[in-house]
């Protein structure tokens, strides 16, 4: 089977960049991300789920602009947690807690092995398209030396994060009201979060930036 060299692949992948938590695209477009934390609607009486979807429904109405709710599933690997266990086990005090650990050791193993484990995790994608202006154009199509077209492009990029800084602020709050919690991830989380949408072998819902 023939191997796509690294930049026929590239050619596929729509981020040109990650700056300061922001995901800059190759059609100029921003992404922010958010992750939020769960709630577990089931266990809520009818009248707290009631006021939940009723929060969530206000939150969308309130918004101008779209964005995407992204559930990431992954299949939890426990082997670690398992290591960990077994090199505590010569450290227990009594030989039945040793026992109960090692049975305890098998019974995980052994559950894991029959089914598997899953972890979610819950984003929102929040998008922003900048908005060429009349000067910017100008500016342009000026032939201007390289550390000006520079120090303009970073005033830009500073004014279009402010943009989608504010967007992603209005996500978080309306969340709040919902009893959800929403944090904007870091330029390192993003880059791992990327790489494993890009790798469809790790992960089971791949994030889309195009919509």
């Amino acid at each position: 089977m023939a191997v796509q060299p690294a930049g026929a692949t590239q050619q596929f992948v729509p981020v040109k960049e990650i700056r300061n938590g922001v995901i800059v695209l190759k059609d100029g477009g921003y992404r922010g991300v958010l992750i939020c934390s769960s709630i577990n609607f089931g266990l809520k009486s009818a009248e707290e789920q009631h006021a939940i979807t009723l929060g969530f429904q206000n939150f969308l109405n309130t918004l101008d602009f779209s964005i995407q709710i992204v559930v990431n599933s992954r299949r939890m690997d426990l082997r670690p947690y398992l290591a960990l266990l077994e090199e505590k086990a010569p450290e227990q005090k009594t030989e039945l807690m040793r026992i109960q650990l090692r049975e305890y050791i098998g019974f995980v193993r052994s559950f894991t092995d029959q089914a598997n484990i899953m972890t979610k995790s819950f984003y929102i994608i929040v998008s922003y398209t900048p908005h060429v202006s009349a000067a910017g154009a100008v500016s342009f199509l000026r032939r201007e030396s390289a550390s000006v077209k520079s120090a303009a492009a970073e005033v830009t990029f500073e004014e279009d994060r402010a943009q989608l800084e504010q967007r992603l602020t209005l996500v978080a709050a309306g969340l709040a009201g919902t009893g959800v919690r929403a944090v904007p991830l870091g330029t390192e989380e993003v880059i791992e979060l990327l790489y494993r949408s890009f790798n469809p072998g790790e992960l089971e819902n791949p994030i889309r930036l195009d919509t």
